[in-house]
């Protein structure tokens, strides 16, 4: 079966020599993995340095193909980005910012969703931005809406081309009233890079109040922004003349953390999270202790471990925060196959979500999948017509297989499943991995695991 181009350039970039585990399961991981800062967040600081002309310094940031695809986006642009002297430092100097290229946005753009973001702060410094191919899988359907949306009542032109979409700005940007249908991160994160230099004030309702939100709230404070987080999702941000830059260490990955804990709970193993934080962690927290596992808060991260015995099955229904995460799911469920019951899982965030599914099945779990999900009693998160349910009845043993990574978060349940079930196992495509994992075949030595790589 051939490599996908995207899952082979993501694990190019930073270096991943192999795309294939061969993976010997069975046995528990046992050890220690460091955090760094959030994809999430990470990405969205380095185009936040776009809105000054100074020099920003983003710390404990991850080598991931993501960062390197926005990196790249942001030297075309005439930024200078360069290694600090600390490991995992990074000197956005933004004192040179250019037009580019539409060919080379869109050979740097590759896959990622990121390019969307941009728009706000080129529109400020330069009147306009270009955003490559929007065909759906770049950048999808229902976030485009909720972004293009956003900028029009900022005062953005769009004019659709048969290369993508130009925004421009010939009056510049005024503050507006938004109100997003959805708490999207991505559109929330768009009005607020958006009208932090908009003339006037900008009113945002049913905003996303995720943590990488607040982080980057706090990023734009530093630069100068005058942004309230009032109640009942709503956001203030009174526009400024200018801003500069900005020196910040970021957030910790809690999808990173959750993958691993929920890794140490499928293999009956016991892994300390370094750098994992509780306070933003704790609806996870909570379903991990329902299932059955263990975990200790310590000063620099969690402990999370299988205390022997058999695990609870749960019902979940992942929402925006603070409810629980949807990239928190797929890693879990892989969990739920060893539980003694029947678990549900409701997805009401994205689509399709599920597809992941048919790997674990073909390794023997038990896993019936409902694509337009169903009304149960007791709901807390109202029904979404987009939504899905999983039933996962267990336990059931898993065996080896050969599997393929569909996506990033599906992907590392799968190595979750390989290394949880009897028999040996090769996962291809693993490249895509890196987008979101940093060094995830060192961290899998680290913890004890089985396998050898293959190109």
């Amino acid at each position: 079966m051939a490599v996908t181009s995207d899952a082979a350039r993501a694990g190019a970039s930073v270096g991943l020599t192999f795309d294939r585990l061969t993976i010997e399961g069975g046995k528990p991981l046992r050890g220690t993995v460091d955090v760094r800062g959030a994809k999430n967040l990470v990405t969205k600081a380095m185009v936040a340095s776009l809105l000054s002309e100074d020099i920003s310094v983003l710390r404990d940031v991850p080598d991931l193909s993501d960062v390197r695809v926005v990196r790249g986006l942001l030297e075309i642009h005439g930024v200078s980005v360069t290694q600090g002297v600390q490991p995992g430092e990074l000197l956005l100097d933004t004192r040179n910012v250019r037009r580019a290229h539409v060919k080379e946005i869109d050979a740097h753009a590759g896959s990622s969703r990121i390019p969307i973001l941009f728009c706000g702060p080129l529109l400020h410094q330069l009147g306009e931005a270009f955003i490559p191919d929007l065909g759906g899988c770049r950048i999808g359907d229902r976030p485009i809406d909720f972004h293009l949306d956003a900028l029009r009542k900022f005062g953005a032109i769009v004019d659709k081309l048969p290369a993508g979409i130009r925004l421009s700005a010939p009056n510049g940007l005024h503050g507006a009233h938004i109100h997003l249908p959805y708490p999207s991160v991505g559109a929330t994160e768009q009005v607020l890079l958006t009208a932090v230099r908009a003339r006037g004030t900008t009113e945002l309702r049913n905003a996303a109040i995720e943590p990488e939100i607040m982080d980057l709230i706090a990023i734009l404070q530093k630069m100068g922004a005058i942004i309230s987080v009032e109640p009942n999702r709503v956001i203030l941000i009174e526009g400024v003349s200018e801003l500069k830059g900005y020196a910040h260490r970021a957030i910790f990955d809690r999808n990173e953390a959750a993958s691993w804990a929920s890794a140490a709970l499928a293999t009956k193993g016991d892994v300390f999270v370094k750098g994992a934080v509780q306070e933003h962690m704790m609806t996870f927290l909570n379903v991990f202790r329902k299932v059955g596992g263990a975990f200790d808060v310590l000063e620099d991260g969690i402990r999370f471990w299988h205390p022997g015995g058999a695990l609870k099955p749960v019902v979940i229904e992942t929402d925006v925060h603070p409810g629980f995460m949807t990239d928190w799911q797929q890693p879990l469920i892989v969990a739920l196959t060893q539980a003694d019951g029947v678990s549900t899982v409701h997805e009401t965030v994205y689509e399709n979500r599920f597809g992941f599914t048919d790997a674990l099945q073909k390794m023997g779990a038990d896993i019936r999948v409902h694509p337009r999900g169903f009304a149960a009693p007791n709901r807390r998160v109202p029904r979404r017509e987009l939504e899905q349910a999983a039933v996962i009845t267990g336990p059931t043993p898993l065996h080896g297989a050969d599997i393929e990574v569909p996506d990033l978060r599906g992907g590392f349940s799968h190595l979750i499943a390989a290394l949880t079930a009897e028999g040996t196992s090769t996962v291809r495509n693993v490249g895509i991995i890196s987008r979101g994992y940093e060094n995830f075949g060192e961290k899998l030595k680290a913890l004890g695991a089985r396998f050898s790589v293959d190109g």
